[in-house]
């Protein structure tokens, strides 16, 4: 099942700015905090190296304020340009499909030199269980999904319905460009990488949306 949702409907549910999940998202963990406070010191420090050689105390405060309070806004800034990606595409529609298949891989994600009891260099790959995801509908719709495994996955199955917003090019929904955060209602749980969209938000459109149009004809095929 796939429903066009209005522009207005999607901006709310992809926003311009940073929703407090993506801001968490790019936060990180501790020693990612470390490193964004050390990078805020050093940008004080250059900006204190420039101002020896600028004539205005206004601008080198303004810069020193910018530089000592990147590590608050460098994740705003970072989802806000990520969501910009999604929010170009001028269509968008709440899709209802099921789970058809559902499976663990283990990925390479990097790799890393390193040494060896002998001192001698070697290539350690880093590798992450990663839960698969196939989709479907009974228009014949199918598409993928790959994100890190995590606890709360082991509650999903196949046959599940699950709902999520796709983002198109076309009037129509012809041809699908990308795909958000899955949410899963009858267990309430987000399947993503990245938590692309405003969850509580996207909650009342699934309740509506999914809810209600069990009982109508099916929109046009998208292919």
């Amino acid at each position: 099942m796939l429903i066009p949702i209005t522009r207005e409907r999607f901006e709310t549910l992809i926003p311009l700015t940073a929703t407090a999940s993506q801001y968490a998202y790019y936060w990180g963990n501790w020693q990612n905090l470390v490193k964004q406070i050390l990078f805020s010191l050093l940008g004080i420090f250059l900006v204190w190296l420039l101002s020896l050689t600028l004539h205005s105390q206004g601008l080198s405060l303004f810069l020193g304020i910018f530089a000592g309070l990147y590590w608050l806004w460098n994740p705003v800034a970072k989802a806000s340009f990520r969501n910009a990606k999604y929010r170009r595409y001028p269509y968008s529609g709440f899709w209802q499909g099921e789970i058809l298949d559902v499976y663990v891989t283990e990925e390479v994600i990097g790799t890393e030199e390193t040494a060896n009891a002998k001192g001698e260099l070697v290539l350690v790959e880093n590798r992450e269980r990663r839960l698969n995801l196939e989709l479907g509908d009974e228009r014949g719709f199918l598409a993928k999904v790959q994100v890190p495994l995590r606890r709360q996955h082991q509650f999903i199955s196949p046959g599940q319905t699950v709902h999520l917003l796709v983002m198109s090019e076309d009037p129509d929904l012809r041809r699908i460009a990308k795909l958000s955060d899955l949410y899963i209602p009858n267990r309430q749980i987000w399947v993503s990488d990245y938590p692309w969209l405003q969850r509580e938000a996207f909650k009342e459109v699934s309740q509506q949306l999914g809810r209600g149009n069990r009982r109508r004809t099916p929109p046009p095929s998208r292919r």
